[in-house]
């Protein structure tokens, strides 16, 4: 990372290395938001009722949460580039398994075996992170991951909600299939490790858990992971309901709905751009407050919207500066988090996702689908809840650096 008078610059191998990590961060949420306009279409298709075709999220979040926990230490023990690669081959198995699925069942249990596989990819991708930076060049690397990022719930529903035009939504799963095979071969050949062998830790059971154990003793860790997980909770209430919400209550079709959901990752986009201008010249802490502070009360407008009936202009406008914010929010978060781990990124960042996704999909999802079809006030008082919540842990256990 190289900075000039005015502004930071991104370096042209810097570059390249944000787009490979990027596109490895965005596997998960790829994963999830590019199948969502097919949510109501899957739920006919199948004879399976909503929540139980939401299920079908909660198994993939969970999966991401026990696949980072194991492929975590066995990357601070083998190294980044081995596990990864397995990860990513068995994510094109769990996604071709997904299309050919019969049943609800079945389905549910290969979204739970492509999680797995896309889990490496997202713990791999913010250890390598921590390999290779640290302090204010850590978090505004993250902040560029960010742009990257957030190009995948722009695209991700567009390109669903096209692909619905002219195959079914099984033809989603197997374009995830090909997308994971070719990010397969772009690691194979551009990504190199980042882990030098004399930085490894052996991954015997007792010694993970051990770290484990470490870690959740480590009040800034924990604070800043809870902070982040409780963020992406109120995230998870808008991603596993808004579907149902914006076109079952407020009657928009997929493609409109696909427009909207990719307009709310602009503003991912144009939150984590302001964000990395803002590293090193605002502390990371205060960034981190000033975005959960914004999504509390963004949290809260979408509530209100909804008890209030104010409309669908009422209810987008607090939600795009509810998902924007995650621009600032889990950079600094993750950057915070992971700043005294050096020797066991792998680790901490399985854990620091583990806690992003079991409160994510693990609380908030669940609770979206108990309003069933009909409402939309179960995922707003979820969003508010959580949000709120995330902003309280935040104030109440970190403490600026």
């Amino acid at each position: 990372m190289t900075t000039t008078a005015d502004r930071p610059t991104i370096a042209p191998g810097v570059a390249k290395l944000a787009l490979v990590l990027g596109g490895l961060t965005a596997f998960g949420p790829l994963s999830i938001d590019m199948y969502l306009p097919a949510m109501p279409l899957m739920a006919g298709d199948l004879h399976a009722a909503d929540a139980t075709v939401q299920l079908t999220l909660t198994s993939f979040v969970l999966g991401l949460a026990i696949g980072q926990l194991v492929i975590g230490p066995l990357s601070d023990s083998l190294g980044r580039r081995r596990p990864l690669l397995a990860g990513l081959a068995l994510y094109v198995v769990g996604s071709l398994l997904c299309a050919i699925a019969p049943t609800s069942g079945v389905l549910i249990a290969a979204r739970a075996l492509q999680a797995v596989g896309a889990a490496a990819g997202l713990v791999i991708a913010r250890a390598s992170v921590r390999d290779l930076f640290s302090g204010v060049a850590m978090a505004r690397f993250f902040s560029t991951l960010m742009l990257v990022n957030g190009v995948a719930p722009v695209l991700a529903p567009v390109l669903g909600a096209q692909l619905l035009g002219w195959t079914s939504w099984r033809g989603v799963f197997v374009t995830l299939a090909v997308i994971g095979a070719l990010l397969l071969a772009v690691v194979a050949l551009l990504l190199p490790e980042s882990l030098p062998a004399g930085l490894r830790s052996p991954a015997r059971p007792g010694a993970v858990l051990r770290t484990y154990a470490r870690l959740l003793t480590q009040r800034s860790f924990v604070g800043y992971a809870l902070a982040s997980g409780l963020m992406f909770a109120a995230m998870f209430a808008y991603i596993s309901g808004s579907s149902f919400a914006l076109q079952g209550v407020y009657g928009l079709s997929p493609q409109q709905f696909s427009l909207v959901f990719g307009l709310n990752g602009v503003g991912i986009i144009a939150m984590g751009g302001v964000n990395r201008r803002l590293v090193g010249r605002v502390s990371e802490h205060t960034l981190l407050l000033a975005g959960l502070s914004i999504a509390a009360a963004a949290g809260l407008g979408v509530l209100a919207a909804v008890v209030f009936h104010l409309g669908l202009v009422g209810l987008l406008v607090p939600l795009f500066l509810l998902v924007s914010t995650v621009g600032m929010v889990m950079p600094n978060a993750t950057s915070l988090a992971l700043a005294d781990q050096a020797r066991s990124a792998g680790a901490a960042s399985a854990l620091l996702g583990v806690l992003q996704f079991v409160i994510g999909g693990g609380l908030a999802t669940p609770l979206v689908g108990l309003g069933g079809p009909g409402t939309a006030l179960p995922m707003a008082a979820v969003i508010a809840g959580f949000s709120v919540l995330a902003l309280v842990v935040s104030v109440s256990l970190n403490r600026a650096r």
